[in-house]
């Protein structure tokens, strides 16, 4: 790749943010948009060092890096991780700390750039295939895609490994080895030791022709996109939930690909063919008594009021009790779900010299709320105020004392009125 073939794969960005382990492959982009740099002084380059602390070599990577961008004098930003077991396995789990510091790294105007190649491609569609992806899968990486509120490219993916190992030789470039990286228990890694090379033994050019098929497949879900843009966005309701009796009217075949773009719309990994096929069937057209829900990566598919809901999960707080010391001061929820506070007008008393203020998540007993007629339970309440199940546990409650004084947003019981009072407020 030449400095104006690099240029361009970066069009029209000017500042860039780089993925740079200290590995081959980021240091070759890295040193080529260096180059680039230094004959357009305009162009802003930042480095970005993810240390996971997974290898006891991780703190010689990082002394690597610092040297390295010192030399060819780029900013480098250290950012230090570690790793929450959330089921996902340690190489999805190292992927999506990476990506969520450079979430938080972006600047408004900069790009991200990373260093995926042919190869990384290749890999990336055998494994979608290992999985039984259809085209969404197989579409495996684009070259640019957007990416918290801007875009992230990735100048080398039509290149393969040799030539980014040929230029850092001819360019007397040195860079670390991960020791991971010989580890074929990994998937990837297995594929990059043992499967590819056989495969480009045989058929040279079976990297391109993978890499080809990947364009085909995403060319295909482009037009199902297309296709299928107006009907999805007429089955969406406002609050991003998914219309079910359209649904099935329709044949399993367009319901599945409507159902993959809500998921896709929410930014959800995509599921497999067996998961879909769950969704419908488990939570979808469920018995109508029941509260059913899926678990997908940390979310929830939930049915409510014939709809379909893509909602964050979160444990149950029923048993969580919250001192609430300074009034003035917003109190942070646990899960972070947010934070509550009160505020000038509204209609919520301050509570007495001796009552404790304190924040909970139930409520028993009959309770008396303002502009409704007798008692009620809490949960005829929820239903009767339209808050679905999934909030149910988790909506703030303010006491005074052993006495339920409002609900976030939903309601003041008649103890804890005043014509002028506060307003108590939930920021989710």
């Amino acid at each position: 790749m030449t400095l104006p073939a690099i240029a361009q794969a970066v069009s029209p960005y000017r500042q860039l943010l780089v993925g740079f382990s200290g590995g081959l492959d980021s240091t070759v982009l890295l040193h080529r948009l260096m180059l680039w740099r230094d004959l357009e002084p305009d162009v802003q380059l930042r480095a970005m060092h993810i240390h996971h602390g997974l290898s006891p070599y991780a703190d010689d990577w990082l002394a690597h890096c610092k040297a390295l961008c010192a030399a060819w004098e780029i900013p480098l930003i250290v950012e230090r991780v570690a790793l929450k077991e959330e089921g996902l396995g340690t190489e999805a789990h190292a992927r999506k700390a990476r990506y969520a510091a450079f979430t938080r790294a972006l600047r408004p105007g900069e790009a991200l750039v990373t260093a995926q190649h042919l190869d990384d491609q290749c890999e990336t569609f055998l494994l979608a295939l290992k999985r039984g992806s259809g085209p969404a899968g197989l579409s495996a990486m684009p070259e640019r895609a957007d990416f918290a509120g801007t875009q992230l490219i990735r100048p080398l993916l039509g290149e393969a490994r040799a030539s980014l190992e040929t230029w850092a030789r001819e360019h007397q470039l040195s860079w670390i080895e991960d020791e991971s990286n010989q580890d074929d228990s990994y998937d990837r890694n297995f594929l990059r030791l043992r499967v590819l090379p056989l495969l480009t033994e045989r058929w040279r050019h079976f990297p391109d022709a993978t890499a080809r098929s990947a364009m085909l497949c995403a060319e295909q879900e482009s037009l199902l996109d297309e296709l299928l843009s107006e009907e999805l966005a007429e089955l969406i309701s406002a609050e991003g939930a998914l219309a079910i009796a359209p649904l099935q009217a329709m044949s399993p075949v367009r319901r599945a690909a409507l159902i993959r773009r809500w998921l896709a719309f929410h930014r959800a990994a995509m599921p497999s063919r067996a998961m879909l096929t769950r969704i419908w069937d488990e939570v979808a057209v469920a018995r109508e008594d029941a509260a059913p829900s899926i678990h997908l990566n940390g979310f929830d598919v939930r049915r409510y009021k014939r709809q379909l809901w893509w909602i964050k999960s979160t444990p149950s707080l029923s048993d969580v009790v919250l001192d609430w010391p300074s009034l003035e001061e917003p109190l942070a929820l646990p899960h972070e779900i947010g934070r509550v506070s009160l505020v000038n007008r509204g209609h919520v008393r301050l509570p007495e010299s001796d009552e404790r203020v304190t924040v909970r998540f139930k409520a028993g007993g009959m309770l008396h709320i303002v502009g409704r007629s007798g008692g009620r339970k809490l949960k005829k309440i929820w239903q009767e105020c339209n808050v679905p199940p999934w909030l149910r546990d988790t909506t703030p409650l303010l006491y005074y004392g052993e006495t339920l004084i409002a609900a976030a947003g939903v309601f003041i019981t008649e103890d804890g009125w005043a014509d002028a009072g506060m307003a108590f407020e939930w920021e989710a």
